[in-house]
């Protein structure tokens, strides 16, 4: 599902027709840009029964480029993660 899809989704569930699709994509924008910001300053957003996102740190290391075989260095990085909630993992394994 793209984002696209996910709008015309959300539209065809409300009851009553009450928002339009340019209203529900800016909810849908909105949404994604809170959490965006949310997770650039390293803050979790938590939405109970469904997941989280959050951020995590991680370490510098050494890899190898595939083409040439040599090391090379990676640097440390930080990374967003979601971690799914019980009532998802629980639906999704039915």
């Amino acid at each position: 599902m793209n984002k696209k899809e996910l709008i015309k989704a959300i539209q065809e569930k409300q009851e009553g027709k009450v928002l339009n699709l340019s209203e529900i994509e800016s909810m849908v924008d909105a949404l994604i840009h809170t959490i965006s910001e949310e997770l650039s300053q390293k803050e979790k957003v938590v939405f109970a029964g469904f997941g989280s996102f959050s951020t995590v740190e991680r370490k510098p290391k050494t890899g190898i480029n595939p083409r040439t075989g040599k090391s090379i260095k990676i640097p440390a990085k930080t990374v967003p993660v979601f971690k799914a909630g019980k009532e998802l993992k629980e639906l999704v394994n039915k």
